[in-house]
């Protein structure tokens, strides 16, 4: 295991890190003093302080196009896969996101065979496999398999909802809870999930680089509270200073309807919207803990991931991501 220990002079691959988890990790990273590469699409996207930094390096390419992929490689120790093509602008051209999930997951571990990459950690989603889970989380577990399938040690963390300023999830809770004091929803807002503060998800991606013992595993994480999304929505408000909402649940509300209605009360598309609202039917919670005996973390509650993410809404406008 002594190989895959991360050293001073090695380089960290970040896929992913104009998104909303990747932006945030870089700066985790940098903290730690960790040699980055950054593989991006469009270079612009990154803020003038990042394509400064000497501890940097930017590659442009493109992974579901196979595009830059031997430079980005070159001589990388670990990496980190933090991209889902998860929705467009709207449902129909959302149909084949799962196809182009597997086409990058593919590419990633081709280029990382060919390269010798020591170590991959992916971010994915809670969910057991089954008939019945949603075509998003199913995606999420596939990923999983395809990164695990190559030569490079996998990583795998698997988490429900985000609690952060710009996650699509949050700002989707965020909009209908602060605009409308009476909702209408799918049946499923009473399935169980356990939310995740996201400075919590930063930490134990951090702390699998660091820890090379990680390497090879799969890791459910999730913070302190197992609540239903109706719950969830409740202590948003308290936590936001709003009043108790009236939510209501009906049996006919389908997924795609409800899609159409998120993405006129709130900015999240209803491409984005629908895979989202579809994964509300299977129930997102922690099966094993055993991410606590290699990183061990103070969770976060959900109420205090909600305060967090409220007052750093206050501050920067986040930008909507997986």
């Amino acid at each position: 295991m002594n190989n895959l220990a991360i050293k001073p002079d090695d380089r960290v691959l970040v896929i992913g890190s104009t998104g909303f988890i990747g932006g945030r990790l870089v700066l985790e990273l940098l903290k730690k003093g960790i040699k980055l590469r950054l593989l991006v699409r469009n270079p612009s996207k990154l803020s003038p302080s990042l394509l400064k930094n000497q501890l940097i390096e930017v590659v442009k390419g493109d992974l579901l196009k196979d595009e830059g992929l031997p430079a980005a490689f070159h001589a990388i120790h670990s990496a980190y896969y933090l991209v889902h093509s998860m929705g467009g602008k709207s449902i129909s051209s959302n149909l084949e996101f799962a196809q182009a999930d597997k086409r990058a997951a593919k590419n990633f571990v081709a280029a990382a065979d060919a390269a010798g990459l020591k170590r991959v950690i992916y971010l994915g989603g809670l969910g057991e496999m089954g008939k019945n889970l949603s075509e998003h989380l199913r995606s999420r577990a596939e990923v999983a398999e395809i990164l695990s399938s190559g030569k490079t040690q996998a990583t795998i963390l698997r988490a429900a909802v985000i609690v952060g300023a710009g996650g699509a999830s949050y700002e989707m809770l965020r909009h209908l809870v602060e605009k409308l004091p009476v909702m209408v929803c799918p049946k499923w807002i009473d399935t169980k999930i356990q939310p995740i503060a996201v400075r919590d998800v930063l930490a134990y991606l951090v702390g699998c680089l660091l820890n090379p013992d990680t390497a090879g595993k799969v890791f459910d994480i999730g913070g302190t509270d197992i609540m239903t999304y109706r719950e969830m929505m409740q202590q948003y408000a308290k936590a936001k200073g709003l009043c108790p909402r009236l939510i209501v649940s009906v049996p006919v509300l389908t997924p795609h309807l409800a899609a159409y209605w998120v993405d006129f009360v709130t900015p999240v598309s209803s491409g984005i919207a629908h895979p989202l609202i579809e994964g509300m039917k299977n129930e997102v919670i922690c099966q094993e803990h055993s991410i606590d005996q290699y990183v061990p973390i103070k969770k976060t509650s959900f109420p205090d991931a909600a305060r967090i993410a409220i007052e750093e809404g206050k501050e920067v406008k986040g930008t909507i991501g997986s």
